[in-house]
């Protein structure tokens, strides 16, 4: 078992794991994002009109927005915006109430909720000192900041005579919008106790949230721990969003947010997700151990942070996740567009069931349709440490990463550390599968990983991926297989492929014809087995 991670530490957690220099990752990955924006992405931000109310259509996928490293974190250019937007809110809100003048008690008994609707009403700053207030649920107006006393001191709670649809904090006004919404330095308590042994803790759409962004243009949420939700902890989306088929979206999503330091636990979904939403920036955020009671019981795919239907051109830095079904979800629902332009820079997972999972469901099978929008998407840096079976997802195997249906997809620096003791049931540690394209993965780690079938398998068969690149692999002491090549595969390309194993099968066991350079193995039976 791996040594506890710090999650107040993360971006020193993931040095303390990750098997490759930072900086190089950082270089290589925005030179193939710049590259790949030219040649397929030109377009920023592009929509086509539908007739079809409050939807817009987002196929062919064209559009992507540009990157840059600014005191070495990467961040979306987009970010210069927000913060002009920053220094605008906080010229509009100098004047600050303390919400107990308008009669809120932080006693944890007190119905708090007129209070804050005055105190929201009457000043654009406003803030919450150190207590537990109770409310039946709090509007943010435009032009707003909402400041407690600190996340471990000031706590707003969901009162216990709640509905299950009920969001703890959102938007004033989210079909018509809002602008310039600031939430630190607080905890949200959504209360998911006071529903009892009920079988779903939440109402469906975007309802039962503890914060929610609903067609929020300039939003910052920082230093908030987010609790006990019955669906999301957070969720950045549009109002209401629809399943009109990949190609569409809903309209009016949220545009311009920044999360920065969240807590996410206990929560019924996701901690934090987002839906039709474009330009989002999550750094710093730690979301763990949900109670998954959005679903039926053993199937919750409850993830730590999921970007989902609809979503574009978002951006993760230094966040963590632990004891999730998924520690990062990138994905869509068949009937709706995949999140496409997403792009993850350092991340530990600990304890995920899978721990990064790229998949657009419904387009994996060879009688599926290919996905029109599962594009363009990156993880550099991400490191998994032991995943594991889960209670919430009873059947689902353990994985490290997972592809699926995606094309356009770099991974640049991807340590995988599985327990030798654990039993992995023949499963690989990597999958790139069903229909994915034109995949590199360079820079792979993997140990300990001792009872899977392989470190990497690349599957083939009708619905086989393919126009795979893997190159700078290290496999120590980990599956008898290190990279294993499903049948059907045309182009397949393997380079510096090293493996050392005590007993090992083979460093590449194959299917279908590759190109092949630089196979290191040592303590294996064969460097490269023809199964044809």
């Amino acid at each position: 078992m791996m040594d506890p991670i710090n999650p107040k530490h993360i971006r020193a957690s993931i040095a303390a794991h990750s098997s490759w220099n930072e900086d190089q990752l950082l270089s290589d990955t925005l030179a193939w994002h710049a590259a790949t924006r030219r040649d397929r992405y030109p377009d920023q931000r592009k929509t086509y009109a539908s007739r079809i109310p409050l939807t817009e259509r987002i196929a062919p996928v064209t559009s992507s927005l540009p990157l840059e490293i600014v005191d070495d974190l990467v961040r979306p250019v987009w970010m210069r915006r927000l913060d002009a937007e920053y220094l605008n809110l906080r010229q509009a809100t100098t004047r600050r109430i303390d919400v107990t003048e308008y009669g809120a008690v932080g006693d944890g008994k007190t119905d708090c909720t007129l209070a804050f609707r005055l105190a929201l009403r009457s000043y654009r700053h406003v803030y919450v000192p150190a207590g537990v207030y109770v409310v039946r649920g709090i509007r943010v107006p435009s032009n707003c900041v909402l400041e407690g006393a600190g996340q471990d001191q000031t706590t707003i709670k969901l009162d216990d005579r709640a509905p299950k649809h009920r969001r703890l904090l959102r938007n004033a006004t989210p079909f018509l919008g809002n602008h310039h919404i600031e939430v630190a330095h607080l905890t949200l308590d959504w209360n998911v106790d006071r529903l009892g042994a009920v079988d779903r803790t939440s109402s469906g759409d975007t309802a039962s949230s503890a914060l929610t962004f609903a067609h929020v243009t300039f939003g910052w949420v920082h230093h908030v721990t987010s609790k006990n939700a019955g669906l999301h902890a957070f969720d950045i989306t549009a109002p209401h969003y629809h399943y009109l088929g990949d190609g569409l979206r809903a309209a009016k999503g949220s545009r311009y947010i920044w999360l920065d330091r969240c807590e996410a636990t206990n929560y019924g979904d996701d901690g934090i997700t987002t839906h039709h939403s474009d330009a989002i920036y999550v750094t710093n955020c730690y979301c763990h151990h949900p109670h998954g009671r959005t679903h039926t019981a053993g199937f919750s795919n409850s993830n730590g942070i999921e970007v989902d239907d609809g979503s574009r051109h978002v951006v993760l830095v230094n966040n963590m996740t632990e004891g999730c079904f998924g520690g990062i979800e990138v994905k869509a629902h068949a009937t709706s567009s995949a999140a496409h332009d997403v792009h993850i820079f350092g991340h530990v997972s600990y304890h995920d069931n899978r721990s990064y999972n790229f998949r657009h469901i419904g387009h994996h099978l060879a009688d599926d349709p290919d996905s029109k929008t599962a594009r363009f998407i990156s993880g550099t840096n991400l490191v998994s440490i032991e995943p594991v079976r889960s209670v919430l997802y009873e059947r689902s195997s353990p994985r490290s990463l997972v592809v699926s249906a995606y094309q356009d997809v770099f991974i640049n620096g991807f340590t995988a550390i599985g327990d030798p003791s654990y039993d992995y049931e023949g499963n690989p540690a990597l999958a790139v599968q069903y229909k994915s394209r034109d995949v590199r993965l360079k820079r792979i780690a993997t140990s300990g990983f001792v009872s899977g079938r392989a470190d990497i398998e690349l599957f083939g068969g009708a619905n086989r991926t393919d126009r795979v690149t893997v190159e700078e692999v290290t496999c120590r002491h980990s599956a008898p297989i290190a990279i294993k090549v499903g049948g059907r595969l045309t182009d397949v390309v393997l380079t510096h492929i090293e493996g050392e194993q005590k007993s090992g099968d083979a460093l590449i066991s194959t299917h279908s014809p590759l190109e092949a350079h630089d196979l290191f193995a040592y303590g294996f039976s064969e460097r490269v087995r023809n199964d044809a």
